[in-house]
């Protein structure tokens, strides 16, 4: 077997467990030792035959961090970022996605899901505290936390 057959074996059962960005994938043949040009060949060869998609990724991955683990978008949009994903593609699908949720309904539904748990609670500080850090650990602003808060707090 020679190296482009082993590399692409490789290629392909690292893409099976979940949708790859072009650079993950580089970066996982470059740790496997792959000679460069061969890794461009194999990442050439799965694009044409749409087995990597950076489009694709991106909307998977937003999909993702929107239902499974909300996150705030700009935390959403700084994963992709890490992954290689150009600025100019992520700009343009954020700016033509219809379906994505705002950062306050994903901020609002967290908090009510966390509220149930924070509901035997007898004081509003502790609460307010506790679903503030709770937020701004998913990323969201703290205008958003602060007007998600006093919506899901008990007056």
């Amino acid at each position: 077997m020679d190296d482009f057959e082993k590399f692409y074996k490789a290629a392909i059962r690292f893409l099976s467990f979940r949708p790859r960005s072009e650079k993950e994938l580089s970066d996982y043949l470059a740790k496997k030792k792959c000679d460069p040009l061969i890794s461009k060949r194999i990442t050439d060869s799965l694009k044409r035959d749409k087995f990597l998609n950076d489009q694709e990724f991106v909307r998977w991955w937003v999909e993702q961090r929107t239902i499974l683990k909300p996150k705030a978008s700009r935390v959403i949009k700084f994963e992709l970022k890490q992954k290689g994903i150009s600025k100019e593609l992520i700009d343009e699908f954020f700016e033509n996605d219809e379906s994505s949720t705002s950062d306050f309904d994903k901020a609002l539904a967290l908090a009510e899901k966390k509220m149930v748990r924070l509901g035997k609670i007898e004081d509003r500080q502790k609460i307010y505290e506790k679903l503030g850090r709770f937020l701004a650990s998913k990323g969201f602003d703290w205008d958003i936390i602060k007007e998600v808060i006093d919506r899901s707090l008990p007056k």
